[in-house]
């Protein structure tokens, strides 16, 4: 296992953002986390990657304990993120915003031109990120991610706000990272039909609590994750 969360918990004052999380990710794979809105993917996310320290529970990268370490420590132990709101330095290139990433991972290796090469990004090499249509933008923070040298890369929502064009050539890029490159992935998404295609495994986040965590391929049979997506008949009818 690359990935092992222990019992995390976190909280927000009076506000239990997420309780009691386990899970492990295995090296190689393409491991999904789905819910709906306020479930409490993002914040698990941020937690594993040292933007909030957890309330309570573990987070074990490679063997290693790294709990509570800051946000560059976690990266520079090889674990990458993207953010569900594109984020780039809008005023530098997106050359040097892939090349941030790199410094940021402390990885010496320059593979700014390599990585631009590869997501097709030579003719925007030299142009200001804030120039760029959302898609371009979405592969600048992902060609930052890859650039940091990690080998574990978490995906917050890559897709949301792309046509369908857009999210087919990007599930195409996540494939060639994970079985060209050997790296490790993460994905939240909205889009469940999505994820049961590209994963062997989903976690499901209702409310901060795990309400499934095996299979894809048999989510769709579990009666919880049913009700959320589907609406169940008590949810119906209190919403109606």
């Amino acid at each position: 296992m690359i990935l092992k969360i222990k019992n995390v918990s976190k909280n927000f004052g009076n506000l239990a953002a997420l309780t009691d999380v386990s899970f492990s990710v295995e090296k190689n794979e393409i491991f999904g986390i789905v819910g709906p809105n306020g479930a409490g993917k993002s914040t698990l996310f941020n937690v594993v990657a040292g933007y909030y320290p957890p309330t309570s529970g573990e987070v074990i990268y490679q063997d290693k304990n790294i709990t509570g370490k800051k946000a560059h420590q976690v990266c520079r132990a090889g674990l990458a993120r993207t953010f569900q709101t594109p984020k780039t330095f809008p005023t530098l290139t997106v050359y040097e915003n892939i090349n941030i990433g790199a410094t940021f991972g402390g990885n010496k290796n320059d593979r700014a031109d390599e990585i631009i090469k590869w997501l097709k990004l030579e003719e925007v090499a030299h142009a200001p990120a804030q120039n760029l249509e959302l898609y371009t933008t979405k592969l600048v923070m992902l060609g930052a991610a890859l650039a940091t040298g990690g080998r574990l890369l978490m995906l917050d929502e890559p897709m949301a706000g792309l046509t369908m064009s857009e999210i087919n050539n990007f599930l195409d890029l996540v494939n060639e990272v994970n079985e060209s490159w050997g790296i490790t992935i993460i994905i939240i998404e909205h889009l469940l039909d999505i994820l049961i295609g590209m994963t062997n495994r989903l976690l499901v986040l209702d409310n901060g609590k795990t309400i499934y965590l095996g299979s894809s391929d048999a989510v769709s049979q579990d009666q919880r994750v049913v009700d959320i997506y589907l609406g169940s008949k008590k949810r119906r009818t209190k919403n109606a």
